[in-house]
């Protein structure tokens, strides 16, 4: 496959990226106003809710069986060391590099959050159907492959909806405690007279003034619940047992809350169906009784990417006029994302390979390559939007890293598929 061909198949997924965010963009300029603010949260809201986990569960209730999820046990190794590693390289890009704090969460998402669906779903069976492809004949390589980028996106789904949910509902705790404190300063003393000296000298030192501070409690409506800071003295040390284990019981809850999202709920069942010969045949196949269900899913599922990739489009309008993100910034994610994340992924599949951890097929090893190197995942975006924050900055960030991705999604499978030969 010479340079040229592998640089157009490479190039066609990020060129469909951009012409559907270009849509998006002019579709929330004045001159349309259909994807304004509210429409772009509402849409969101049906993106997470029902798109996504159609998506998720059709892909993986008809690719994925069994023999396979126990063949392919290394690739969620793989995908959890690229969130791993990536979230490595974020925290310390937000170490050395002090962005405001509601952007930390955003930074390090970026980072280790690849995008291991649509585009691995268009590559590869690009890639298989070339000629001079070295993975062997094209319609097995295809059907192989759309398993692997299958699996691959339900795997990168379940990290993206716990981890990276975790991360951009962090921020968005820390955006909104740091506004609410800048309204509290902001509150004047109405007793211009008074000072703490005046206080003191005439003995009317009240009860101390209690410390407000947001909770972690996320509601869809508001997510500032308050929470009072306890008078830390002897006689409450009962009442400071019970607010540890009241923390502890928080804790477990908006756990139990970020793995039970929609998403991962799908990709859970997806995985049973996939796995579970008789529910499989009920609904996929072309005799099966119950295959309208299976096609009513899937059909619903194909909303997913191009909602994802207008809203992205709307939130860019916005944020190329509000904006504030230095070049530095997204240089620095950008060769964190296509440098330093594909030469360590070379690494641990060598390694892994040498170990004889992974099976002979070169397909395989390659998607594995292949995960390491990929632009971010859109999911953030949806994100951002669900949690009102940093949704300028995504866009932004997204728009030059999905630039950069059509050179690096051509050097890298050069690279890789040159040790793999």
């Amino acid at each position: 496959m010479g340079f040229w061909t592998l640089f157009e198949v490479a190039s066609m997924p990020i060129l469909q990226v951009l012409i559907i965010s270009s849509l998006g963009a002019f579709m929330a300029t004045n001159y349309l106003n259909l994807l304004h603010t509210d429409a772009r949260k509402s849409l969101n809201k049906i993106v997470f809710v029902v798109f996504t986990p159609c998506l998720m569960f059709a892909s993986l209730a008809e690719t994925v069986t069994f023999e396979d999820l126990v063949a392919w046990w290394f690739m969620p190794i793989n995908v959890a060391l690229t969130f791993l590693f990536g979230g490595i390289l974020g925290w310390i890009v937000v170490k050395l590099l002090k962005p405001k704090p509601h952007l930390e969460g955003l930074i390090i998402a970026t980072c280790s959050a690849g995008n291991l669906g649509n585009i691995l779903l268009i590559i590869i069976p690009a890639i298989c159907t070339q000629e001079g492809s070295p993975f062997g004949d094209h319609k097995i390589c295809s059907t192989v492959g759309l398993s692997y980028a299958s699996y691959s996106m339900a795997l990168g789904g379940f990290f993206i909806w716990t981890y990276t949910y975790h991360l951009v509902r962090t921020s968005s705790l820390k955006y909104k405690a740091l506004k609410l404190a800048e309204e509290v300063s902001m509150v004047p003393n109405k007793d211009l007279d008074a000072n703490a000296k005046t206080y003191l000298l005439e003995g009317q030192v009240e009860d101390p003034v209690t410390i407000v501070v947001p909770s972690n409690t996320y509601t869809e409506v508001d997510t500032g619940n308050d929470a009072i800071l306890p008078q830390f003295s002897a006689g409450k040390m009962e009442e400071g047992t019970k607010s540890s284990r009241g923390n502890v019981m928080v804790v477990l809850h908006k756990l139990l809350e970020e793995v039970f999202a929609p998403p991962t709920i799908a990709a859970i069942l997806g995985f049973v169906v996939g796995a579970t010969m008789w529910l499989k045949n009920l609904l996929v196949g072309d005799n099966a009784p119950l295959r309208v269900i299976q096609d009513s899913v899937k059909l619903l599922g194909d909303g997913t990417l191009p909602c994802i990739t207008l809203i992205l489009g709307g939130n860019l309008i916005q944020g190329l006029r509000s904006a504030r993100l230095g070049p530095v910034l997204i240089v620095v994610v950008v060769l964190v994302r296509y440098l330093f994340l594909p030469l360590i992924g070379i690494g641990v599949v060598t390694v892994a390979g040498n170990l004889g951890f992974l099976p002979s097929d070169r397909l395989y090893r390659y998607v594995l390559m292949l995960q390491f190197a990929l632009p971010p995942a859109m999911n953030i975006g949806t994100m951002t939007q669900l949690f009102d924050v940093a949704q300028e900055e995504c866009s932004v960030l997204f728009l030059w890293t999905y630039l950069a991705a059509g050179l690096s999604l051509t050097a890298w499978p050069i690279v890789y598929m040159w040790i793999l030969s």
